[in-house]
C-alpha cells in the first residue's frame, strides 16, 4: 500500500486534524444511532496515546455552505465525549484562537466544515485556513473519500498526511477483496436498478470468478433473455445492456449467476401469498420477490469452493417476510465459511448492512464498510479522491 498510518508519523506534541464521518441520524437533539462515532474510538485514543491533540473535523447534512443552526455538530458533542470517555472542546466560527489554546491530549471538534461554501468546492483558500490549525493531517473518513473537498483531497496536500485506523481497516479490506484476492472470488450483487449499477457490474466481471445477480436487477436480466417476469420490477429498456453484460461476461471467463427458481406473490407486503415456481415460469398477474431454494443451494455450492467474497446488495425483498429467505440462507453460509477461517467475506451498501444486521451475522463477516457511496465507487474501480490524496 503506497499511503501512511498513524504509525509512520511523529505525533508527539502536534496537533493533528483528522477528518472524520460523524454524520449520524439525530431525532430531538439526539443521536439515535452512534455507530460511526464509535469506529473513530481508535483513531482518537491512538493519537491522544502518542501525545498528540486531536482536533476532529466533520460534516453534517447538506447546509449548502450556509449556516444552519439544526444541522450544528454542537448537537453532537455530549454523544461523542461520552464515546471517547473524555470531554470535547466545541469550536464554532473562527478557529484558530481556540485550537491554540488547546492543551496536549484534549480532544476538540470543529463546527460543520459544510457551512463554509469552501469545503464541498475544493477551495484552495479554505483548505489552507484549515492547515493552519494543525501540524498533521490524518484522514478517516473512507465514507467521504470520493468526494474531492476542501477537507478530504485539498488539505491532505498541504500537511503530512496519514489514513486513520478506521481508513486503514477499510482500505487493507477492500484490498484483500477486489486488489490482490485469493480466488476464487464471488461477488454478489443485489438493488432494485441495473442502470445504477452499471459501472459495478462492468467492472465486476472482469474482476471476479462469479458474479451472482439478484434482487429487481435480475429481473431485467432474465426479461433480457426474453422470460417473461410478470409485474416484476424491472428496467426493460436495458435488455441490450445486460445482454452486453452477459456476452462481456462469456469472454472475461465470469460466470454470472442468475435465479434458477424464484418465489412470486400477487401482492407486494409481508406474508403475501406466494409459489415457489421455475425462472421461467412467472405468471402474468405476479411479481417476482425472491430466488428460489435451488437457487440458493447453487449459491451456496460456489461459496464452498470460494476463498473471497464481495457483496452489494440483497437477492429478495428482505424487508418483507418471507422474502428474506433467500438472503439469509446465502448470508448464513457466507457467515458459517468466514467463521471457519474459509473465506475472506467483505460487504457494503445501505440495504446490504441493513440485511446482515437483520440476519443477525453482523459479526461474523471478515469487513462490514458503512461507507455506502465510497465503497460502491471504490468496486466500480473508480479513484478516490480523498485514498488518492493519502498517495505517495
Amino acid at each position: 500500500m503506497a499511503w501512511k498510518t498513524l504509525d509512520d508519523l511523529d505525533l508527539n506534541g502536534k496537533r493533528v486534524l483528522v477528518r472524520v464521518d460523524i454524520n449520524v441520524p439525530m431525532e430531538d437533539g439526539r443521536v439515535t444511532d452512534a455507530t460511526r462515532m464509535e469506529r473513530i474510538v481508535p483513531t482518537v485514543r491512538d493519537i491522544v496515546a502518542a501525545g498528540g491533540t486531536p482536533v476532529l473535523m466533520a460534516h453534517y447534512g447538506r447546509p449548502k455552505g450556509k449556516t444552519v443552526p439544526e444541522m450544528s455538530l454542537r448537537h453532537v458533542v455530549p454523544a461523542l465525549s461520552d464515546i471517547l470517555g473524555k470531554p470535547v472542546t466545541f469550536i464554532d466560527g473562527d478557529y484558530s484562537d481556540s485550537v491554540a489554546a488547546l492543551e496536549a491530549g484534549q480532544i476538540a471538534l470543529l463546527e460543520n466544515l459544510r457551512f463554509n461554501p469552501g469545503e464541498e468546492a475544493n477551495e484552495a483558500g479554505f483548505a489552507a485556513r484549515l492547515a493552519t490549525l494543525g501540524d498533521v493531517y490524518v484522514n478517516d473518513a473512507f465514507s467521504a473519500a470520493h468526494r474531492a473537498h476542501a477537507s478530504t483531497e485539498a488539505l491532505a496536500k498541504l500537511l503530512p498526511a496519514c489514513a486513520g485506523r478506521l481508513m486503514q481497516e477499510e482500505l487493507s479490506a477492500l484490498e484483500a477483496a477486489l486488489g490482490t484476492p485469493e480466488r476464487p472470488v464471488v461477488a454478489i450483487v443485489g438493488g432494485a436498478k441495473v442502470s445504477t449499477k452499471l459501472d459495478l457490474l462492468s467492472n465486476l466481471i472482469e474482476k471476479v470468478d462469479h458474479l451472482v445477480i439478484g434482487g429487481g436487477m435480475a429481473n431485467t436480466f432474465l426479461a433480457a433473455q426474453g422470460v417473461g417476469v410478470g409485474k416484476s420490477l424491472a428496467e426493460h429498456d436495458m435488455a441490450g445492456t445486460a445482454r452486453d453484460i452477459l456476452a462481456k461476461a462469456e469472454t472475461t471467463g465470469c460466470e454470472i449467476i442468475l435465479p434458477r427458481d424464484i418465489v412470486v406473490a400477487a401482492e407486494f407486503k409481508a406474508n403475501a401469498a406466494s409459489l415457489t415456481v421455475a425462472a421461467d415460469a412467472c405468471p402474468d398477474d405476479q411479481m417476482i420477490l425472491d430466488a428460489g431454494p435451488q437457487t440458493v443451494d447453487y449459491i451456496k455450492s460456489v461459496l464452498k469452493d470460494a476463498k473471497t467474497l464481495i457483496m452489494n446488495g440483497p437477492l429478495g425483498v428482505f424487508e418483507l417476510a418471507p422474502f428474506h429467505t433467500a438472503t439469509f440462507g446465502v448470508l448464513d453460509e457466507i457467515a458459517s465459511q468466514t467463521k471457519a477461517g474459509q473465506l475472506v467475506s467483505v460487504a457494503g451498501g445501505g440495504d446490504t448492512v441493513a440485511a446482515v444486521n437483520a440476519s443477525g451475522h453482523e459479526a461474523d463477516f471478515t469487513y462490514i464498510s458503512t461507507a455506502g457511496g465510497a465503497f460502491l465507487e471504490w468496486m466500480e474501480g473508480k479513484t478516490l479522491p480523498g485514498v488518492a490524496a493519502l498517495e505517495g
